[in-house]
C-alpha cells in the first residue's frame, strides 16, 4: 500500500480516523475501493468496515442501476 500525504483543513486533522474513514467509504462507494481494500485502509476488518459505512450515507449494497438490470435480465431468462 501507498502512502499518500493530503493537506487537509486543521479542523480535519482533529478529527483524523473519521475524516480517512470517510475517505474510504466514498471511495468504496465510487467504486474505486473494494470493501476489502476499503477496511484494510482504515485497519478495521471487512464486518467493520460495513457496519460503520452508513454513518458516511453509503450502502454496504453498491449496486448501479446498470448492474441491477443486467441482473434482471439475467434472471428474466
Amino acid at each position: 500500500m501507498t502512502t499518500t500525504t493530503l493537506q487537509v483543513p486543521d479542523f480535519l486533522e482533529e478529527n483524523h480516523n473519521d475524516t480517512v474513514r470517510f475517505l474510504a467509504a466514498k471511495l468504496y462507494e465510487s467504486g474505486k475501493l473494494s470493501l476489502g481494500q476499503a477496511a484494510e485502509m482504515v485497519s478495521l476488518t471487512k464486518a467493520e468496515f460495513a457496519e460503520i459505512l452508513g454513518d458516511y450515507g453509503v450502502s454496504y449494497i453498491n449496486y448501479s442501476y446498470d448492474d441491477v438490470m443486467a441482473d434482471v435480465a439475467r434472471i428474466s431468462k
